[in-house]
């Protein structure tokens, strides 16, 4: 199978979490039409996500959709099996290096000892016929003999392990390879054969998608009963935007609404990139070293931005046996008594998110002159003077802390998204903590 080495940018993946929630938003915003209708830029879109399995054929319910899918399992199949063999040719390889340097390493002790054993035991003949029987000289000659005696002994056994080694590794390593090789070779004609299908596909899609509507039923008015009790489903239901207030606390609630919006996009994010992830390590065998790291920042990041959100819409959990049968008036008073836990924990939050976010941004790593701003190196009205777009465009200039692994994203952009995410909720606490009190006053 072909690799597929692909690396995020640090600047795609940011203004991809700022765009897409934008068009998102956008898109949902957009008057729906009556009739269900196949549509040719969804069918397109489909086809690039998960053509692969076919899904835009089974988008518009045409069953030879189905056909893609044991091509795609079979090339599942196929990567695992040549997973195993590269393991296996791996181990050979390796098993195949031993032996031969442990015969390179051997032979020439073996050569060495087996030239040295002759003159050494004629030494040792001598040193007995000249010296006392016991005397150092003899026993200094039995240990040169006995020496050179057991490193031949044992290079020989250690030369016809590596021998027997060898010849059990190199079939071996033949045959992984000849396996590695013919299944990486099904797995790339399978692969071929889906993208040809797939090109096949991107023709006739648009009289795919015509055929499909022309299949659909017409469509059919809902009768007096069904739009009576779609209407009564709907006023039992409380949408998001029954939660903003009126006044002046309505545009504090409308940002914590539109927060909660807006980072509710990126779990769609997260499909893709996981979706991405699994093809990439699976079919391709080109894990990533960005996906996983990239998403448990970004949820991070959602989680704190969706706080303010979740106290509009009271979606905390809480205990409330006695409080959810009290009054409006009652419930307010007990809010405003207790609201002091809350601004403790926001303001908390916000402050430590600003020392976070300040000390990110200065750490020695960065080199821009934002990060010599925020370690007081030099003046603003300096950094503002020297502030140019190579601070933005020159990849050698970085700005704060980055992460440790290889994809090294900047890592204070997600300090700053704390201090967006204590602001916010300072903000909810200070319009509920409004509300309330207009509730008191008015004895509603």
């Amino acid at each position: 199978m072909p690799s597929l080495d692909f690396t995020l940018p640090h600047w795609a993946y940011w203004i991809g979490l700022i765009l897409f929630p934008l068009v998102a938003m956008a898109l949902s915003r957009r008057q729906r039409p009556r009739e269900r209708r196949y549509s040719p830029v969804l069918g397109y879109f489909i086809l690039i996500t998960g053509g692969i399995m076919g899904l835009h054929r089974l988008y518009l319910s045409n069953l030879w959709g189905l056909l893609y899918i044991p091509v795609f399992i079979f090339i599942l199949y196929a990567n695992s099996e040549a997973l195993t063999a590269r393991s296996g040719v791996s181990d050979y390889a390796n098993a195949v290096r031993m032996a031969e340097r442990t015969l390179d390493r051997e032979q020439g002790r073996v050569e060495t000892a087996r030239a040295d054993l002759p003159a050494l035991r004629e030494a040792l003949e001598t040193a007995q016929a000249e010296a006392d029987e016991g005397s150092f000289a003899i026993r200094r000659a039995e240990r040169d003999v006995e020496r050179a005696e057991t490193r031949l002994e044992e290079g020989e056994a250690r030369i016809a392990l590596a021998e027997a080694d060898l010849a059990e590794a190199k079939p071996g390593l033949e045959t992984a390879q000849a396996d590695l090789d013919r299944w990486n070779g099904m797995a790339r004609i399978a692969f071929f054969a889906i993208l040809a299908a797939m090109a096949v596909d991107a023709v006739l899609l648009p009289m795919l998608v015509r055929r499909a509507n022309a299949d659909l039923p017409e469509h059919e008015e809902m009768s007096e009963a069904e739009k009576a009790l779609k209407a009564l489903e709907s006023a039992e239901r409380k949408d998001d935007a029954d939660y903003v207030s009126r006044g002046w606390t309505g545009a504090l609630d409308r940002c914590s609404l539109y927060a909660g919006e807006f980072v509710s996009y990126w779990a769609v994010i997260a499909v893709f990139v996981y979706y991405f992830e699994v093809l990439s390590r699976y079919v391709f065998g080109s894990p990533t070293n960005w996906a996983h790291e990239a998403m448990y920042l970004m949820f991070g990041m959602q989680y704190l931005v969706s706080g303010a959100y979740a106290a509009l819409t009271e979606s905390h959990v809480r205990v409330d046996i006695f409080y959810a049968s009290w009054s409006p008036r009652r419930k307010a008073i007990v809010d405003l008594l207790t609201s002091v836990f809350y601004f403790i924990f926001a303001g908390t939050l916000l402050v430590t998110a600003w020392i976070f976010a300040m000390d990110a941004l200065a750490v020695p790593s960065g080199n821009g002159i934002l990060s010599s701003w925020a370690r007081g190196q030099i003046s603003t009205g300096e950094m503002l003077a020297s502030w140019d777009l190579r601070q933005w465009t020159d990849a050698n200039i970085r700005w704060g802390e980055i992460s440790f692994n290889e994809w090294e994203v900047p890592l204070w952009p997600m300090k700053w998204v704390m201090v967006i995410g204590g602001l916010l909720l300072v903000l909810q606490g200070i319009s509920k903590f409004a509300q309330d009190l207009r509730k008191v006053v008015q004895g509603v």
